[in-house]
Formats: C-alpha cells, structure tokens, sequence
C-alpha cells in the first residue's frame, strides 16, 4: 500500500510539473510565383569616345583634364609637328618641280604639234610629245595629292573633341610618345546614360532587350527610374563569366555619370518557394529540419524541409511546408517531438506577400 501510494504521489508530480513550452511561430502563406533580381553597377555614358591622334609622336602638350566638359573641335592635346610641317615643305618643292616641268613639256608638244602641220616633224615625233606631256602631269597631280597628305597629317597633330561630352580618363600625358590610334582621352558624350551591370549565367536567360527594370541610385534612396534592357553581351567575360547588360535611363539632371545603382528585375521561379525565418532552421539526423506546431493537440514535431537560397529576411524553402502550417521562429533548441507548447502573444504571420497576426492556440 505504501509503494502504491508513493508511485500515484511520482505520478501527479510529474504531471503537474509537465513543461508547456512558450513559442513564436510564422503561419505559411501562399507560396511566392515571382522572385527578385537586383543587380548594382555604374550609371555611364551609352557612348564613350575613345580618342587618339591619328599620327604617331611625342605629345608636348595636354590641355584637358578628368571632368572638363568639351565641346565639337575643342583641342584636347598635340604632338610634335615639326616632321611633319618639314614634309609638307618637302612635298611643296616637288610639287613645284613638278609644275614646272609640265610648263617644259607643254613647250615642246606645242612646238611638236607646229611642225608637224608644217610636215617638217614626224607623227611619232609628236606623239611622244604628248605623251611626256602626260607623264609629266600625272606627276604634278600626285605631287598634290602627296602635299595635301602631309597637310592633313599636320592638323592630325592636334587632338580634338568630335562630340560634345565630358573628359572621363586620360591615358597618356605630355612627354609621351604615342603611336598613331594609341587612346589618349576617353570623352563620354552627351546625351543618354545607362547603367551596366554583370549578371551571372544562371540568371541571364531572365534579361531580354525591351524588358523594362526599377533602377534605383544609392545616393538617393527616394528616386526610382523606369529602365530599359537595351543590350545583352553575347558571350561572358571569360574572367568574371558574367554577361554585361545594359539599361537604358531616362533623361534626370539627378543622376550623374559614375553613379552606382541598382537594378531590380522580376523573374519567374522554376518552383514556388515560402520564406521563413532563418531562427526556424534547426538539425535533426543530418537533415534540415524545422517544427511546425498541431493546432489541435498543441504540440510540436519535426519536418524536413528543402531550402532554395538565402533572402534579406530569411530563407527560401521549396518543399516540406504547405499553406497554413504553423512553424516555430524561435525557441528551436527546446524543442522535442510532441512537446506541448503555447503560442507567444508577439506571433505574426510569415509570408513573402502578406503579414497577419496567428490566432493564440487555446
């Protein structure tokens, strides 16, 4: 009689000090359809000049800095010229040579020609005449065309702007001998601007030319842009392997070339995911495991989950969870399978779509 008194005694104890744990839980919403794609990169100029003399030389002079705005035929730097204006003094002499020795010839087709139609020279006599005539004029028309080269090459000692736009880089400076298409400026040209970001090739099949973006800039927080995918790199950067996408902006005084910004894209899931917290996440036999509460009996088991990728609030799971289903937040390494538990008054519903209180389970 004494034992079986003292095993009922064990007995009520035990249930009066069962555990009711206290627990946060998220309630499953519907499963998300679409997913963001923020990408960041520099807001820039959709044409960039790259701009190099056309001789090659010894610059002795830059007269444009980073920032500078230029406009059409502003100079930008110069090279030595003194070869060149010595050649155009050379081929000036030849092409007067030249001159003169087609005023000989012509003296001596017009005397061949007054001969002959006095029969005192002969047809062959004339003819090569007329024919060192010819020579020599073709060789005065070369000796301009060889005169008007040097003049050319001349005025190509002079770097200029061919667009309006702004100084962005400059790549040489004064003492340096450069050759002839050797970039010496970068001009950004007036006008449109875009952003290029790189987007790796998991997610390049979501950007196509005409798919329209939120562009937003990190200066400032409150500005949204409606953006436009212009262009799409047909191969990846074989360093980074990512592709680089343009976005066409629209015209803003706010935004200012060499900007960072984002861009933001939608994109179908190949899959419907829900988020949860990554607090809910625990282990249990080398799975990854959350606990999800039984509105009826008010307790906890186990559930293994399938987890995508990571988000700024949580973790995307893909399979494991169902609409409706209550899953702890916090307080995992208490938990045990068929653990009582009671729902904290700070519950709030988790979804990627929606927020909205839990009732207390009662």
């Amino acid at each position: 009689m004494l034992a079986a008194t003292l095993a009922g005694c064990s007995q009520e104890k035990t249930e009066a000090t069962a555990v009711v744990r206290p627990v946060k839980v998220v309630e499953i919403a519907e499963a998300d359809t679409a997913r963001q794609l923020s990408y960041s990169g520099s807001v820039r100029a959709r044409t960039e000049m790259n701009l190099g003399f056309r001789v090659s030389g010894k610059i002795v002079e830059r007269v444009v800095n980073v920032g500078d705005r230029v406009k059409v035929g502003d100079l930008l730097a110069r090279v030595d010229a003194t070869d060149y204006e010595l050649a155009v003094r050379s081929a000036s002499a030849n092409l007067e040579a030249a001159e003169r020795q087609v005023e000989t010839v012509k003296l001596v087709r017009d005397r061949a020609e007054q001969l002959l139609a006095r029969k005192f020279a002969s047809q062959a006599q004339f003819d090569q005449s007329v024919l060192s005539y010819n020579q020599a004029v073709a060789t005065r028309d070369a000796a301009k065309s060889a005169l008007s080269q040097v003049e050319n090459q001349v005025t190509y000692t002079n770097l200029v702007s061919d667009r309006p736009g702004i100084v962005t880089t400059i790549n040489a400076d004064v003492g340096q001998v450069v050759g002839s298409g050797t970039p010496v400026a970068t001009v950004a040209v007036e006008g449109e601007k875009e952003v290029q970001v790189a987007v790796p090739e998991t997610e390049i099949a979501n950007f196509k030319t005409g798919l329209p973006v939120k562009v937003g800039l990190w200066s400032d927080t409150g500005l949204s842009l409606d953006g436009t995918v212009r262009e799409v790199a047909g191969s990846a950067d074989p360093q980074s392997r990512t592709f680089s996408v343009r976005v066409s902006l629209p015209n803003d005084p706010r935004v200012l070339l060499g900007m960072t910004a984002t861009v933001e894209a939608s994109a179908g899931n190949g899959k419907p995911y829900v988020s949860v917290p990554l607090s809910a996440l625990a282990q249990k036999d080398g799975y990854t495991i959350v606990w999800v509460v039984d509105r009826g009996t008010e307790t906890v088991s186990s559930r293994p989950v399938t987890l995508s990728d990571f988000t700024a609030d949580g973790v995307r799971v893909t399979d494991g969870l169902e609409v409706g289903d209550l899953v702890v937040a916090a307080g995992t390494q208490f938990m045990a399978d068929d653990l009582k538990v009671t729902i904290s008054n700070a519950t709030t519903q988790h979804s990627a779509s929606a927020q909205a209180e839990v009732p207390l389970l009662r």
